[in-house]
């Protein structure tokens, strides 16, 4: 049986290099597609992902649907948002007693006129709900049910996906670490993917080799910018890592009250 794994954030085809520059676990289409080609064979997809692009995870669900062969989703570890619609592009749905799903309305990061916001606010809605639908699709729920689920932003337990009939069973528990993420992000801003294509055309990995020596000086540069932008694109509970920590510094460096008044001159 072949297996394709929907790991980390779903990303557009042309952003997938920096990620795998960094490290860091992400899945496009095109990614899938090269798993698909040229096989009608069964197969198997493992989803542990917060989700990402939405017009990626729509390419990705549909190549899994037009796929001939049998499709089986199973969910690890988490299927939010993007991964979630994802999901439901198996002809089985099976869910970790450890996972979860997540639905919410589709979100977007844009600025402009009045008539852009309005514009970009009917867009979204537009958008949440054809994933309204393709959620219809699977569970058979009544639509209004589904868009209020979305609107508060459902996290579902296995029995809940099941009970929902948007998962058909609950499997027994991968042998998969389970990362719990405070907030169903994870997708790099586009200032820093291109921050981070500027670092790559200086080093040019792919000419690289095992003798060539890197400067310290542009390795802390690289590392700087690396450690900046997670701590602006990392999210929790409303706030970035970077707003937090400043918080904690903040509380920290204040004067303990000792019962009297502080007074500003």
């Amino acid at each position: 049986m072949k297996k394709i794994d929907i790991k980390g954030v779903v990303v557009p085809n042309s952003d997938k290099d920096v990620y795998d520059w960094f490290g860091v676990d992400a899945i496009c289409p095109n990614d899938v597609h090269d798993g698909l080609a040229g096989s009608t064979e069964d197969v198997e997809v493992a989803i542990n992902s917060p989700g990402g692009h939405v017009y990626e995870g729509s390419e990705i669900y549909t190549a899994l649907k037009e796929y001939q062969g049998r499709v089986t989703v199973k969910i690890v570890g988490q299927a939010a948002s993007a991964a979630s619609l994802i999901a439901m592009a198996g002809d089985e749905v099976l869910i970790s007693p450890t996972a979860q799903m997540m639905i919410h309305n589709v979100h977007s990061s844009v600025y402009g006129d009045h008539q852009t916001l309005t514009k970009m606010s009917a867009m979204t809605k537009n958008m949440s709900e054809t994933m309204a639908k393709v959620y219809q699709g699977k569970s058979g729920l009544d639509l209004d049910k589904i868009v209020a689920m979305m609107d508060e932003e459902a996290f579902l337990t296995p029995q809940q996906c099941v009970d929902l009939g948007l998962a058909d069973a609950i499997m027994f528990q991968e042998d998969v670490p389970h990362l719990f993420v405070a907030s169903a992000g994870g997708v790099l801003s586009q200032e820093t993917i291109q921050k981070v294509r500027g670092m790559q055309n200086k080093t040019e990995p792919s000419k690289l080799i095992s003798n060539v020596t890197i400067p310290a000086e542009q390795i802390k540069e690289m590392v700087d910018v690396a450690i900046t932008a997670f701590k602006n694109d990392i999210v929790i509970d409303g706030k970035t890592l970077q707003q937090r920590l400043d918080e904690e510094e903040k509380e920290l460096n204040e004067p303990k009250n000792i019962g009297f008044k502080r007074f500003l001159f």
